[in-house]
C-alpha cells in the first residue's frame, strides 16, 4: 500500500478514535533516532536475514529469499487451533516452505508450540519476555511507533537485535510504512511487501474475544473486548479485506 493510499484510512482512524497524530510523530521520531545509532534492517534485506536457529533441534534454516507464502498468526480466541491445523501441511519448527510472521503476543503461543515465527510484528503490547526469547533465538522485529506506546519504545528498543522499524504517519529516514493499522493487518501488508503469493491467516477471528496472547494482562484464557479493541478489529479486517480486492494474492483464513 502506497502512503498516499494508506493516508487516507489514517485521516479517518484518526478522526474516529480522536487519536492525535501528533504523538503518532512523537514516537516515531524517537525510534527513528534509536534506530539512526545501530544497524537497522532494510526492507529489500529484510528475507536475507531469515536463517535462525530451530527451537528444539538447533539447526539452522536454508535461506528463504524466494519464498512467496506466507503464514500470519494472529492473537484470537482460534490461534491454538489453528496452529494445528497449519501443522497438517507444514512442519512449523523448521518450516522451509512458508515464512512465519508472528502479529505481537501470538509469538507467545508459538513459543509454547516450540516454534519460533521468522518475523514478529510488534507494538510492544505483548509478553516482554518471550518477544526478547524470540528474537534472542534469531526472530527478525518489525517494530511499530504509535502514540501509545511512546514509554515501552524507549524502555524496550536497545534490548532488541534485528529491527526494522515502522510508523503509523508518514515514513521517513529509518523508518517505512507498509499500511495497517493493528499488529495483525500490518503483518499481512507487510508479506504483501515482501512480495507474498499466497498468504495463510491463523488465529485472526475479527472478533469481540480477545485472549491472553493478545491482552497478558487479563487473568483468564479470554475475555470480552473493550469498545476500541473491538473497533481496531473492525478497521483490520477491512483493510485486509482492501488488501484481496487490491493484490494478486491468494489469502486463506483458517478461522472463518
Amino acid at each position: 500500500m502506497k502512503f498516499d493510499e494508506w493516508n487516507i484510512w489514517y485521516e479517518k482512524i484518526l478522526s474516529d478514535f480522536g487519536f492525535p497524530k501528533e504523538e503518532d510523530e512523537k514516537t516515531a521520531a524517537i525510534l527513528n533516532k534509536l534506530l539512526s545509532v545501530r544497524d537497522s534492517i532494510k526492507i529489500e534485506d529484510l528475507l536475507d536475514n531469515l536463517e535462525h536457529e530451530n527451537i528444539t533441534v538447533h539447526n539452522f534454516h536454508k535461506s528463504k529469499t524466494d519464498i512467496r507464502n506466507f503464514i500470519v498468526f494472529g492473537a484470537g480466541p482460534s490461534l491454538k487451533k489453528d496452529i494445528e491445523k497449519v501443522k497438517k501441511i507444514s512442519n512449523l519448527e523448521d518450516s522451509d516452505d512458508y515464512i512465519l510472521i508472528s502479529a505481537d503476543g501470538a509469538t507467545t503461543a508459538l513459543l509454547e508450540e516450540n516454534i519460533v515465527p521468522d518475523i514478529i510484528v510488534t507494538d510492544l503490547d505483548g509478553k516482554i519476555e518471550d518477544l526478547l526469547l524470540a528474537n534472542d533465538l534469531g526472530s527478525l522485529f518489525v517494530l511499530h511507533a504509535h502514540g501509545n506506546n511512546f514509554d515501552q519504545i524507549l524502555k524496550y528498543t536497545n534490548k532488541f537485535n534485528k529491527i526494522l522499524g515502522t510508523t503509523q504517519s508518514k515514513p521517513f529516514s529509518n523508518l517505512y510504512n507498509f499500511g495497517g493499522f493493528t499488529d495483525g493487518d500490518r503483518a499481512v501488508f507487510l508479506a504483501i511487501a515482501l512480495n507474498a503469493e499466497k498468504i495463510i491467516l491463523a488465529g485472526m477471528d475479527f472478533g469481540k474475544i480477545i485472549t491472553k496472547y493478545s491482552r497478558p494482562e487479563i487473568n483468564l484464557e479470554t475475555a470480552e473486548a473493550d469498545e476500541i479493541k473491538q473497533k481496531k478489529l473492525v478497521y483490520a479486517e477491512k483493510l485486509i479485506d482492501w488488501i484481496k480486492n487490491n493484490n494478486d494474492v491468494e489469502i486463506i483464513n483458517l478461522s472463518k
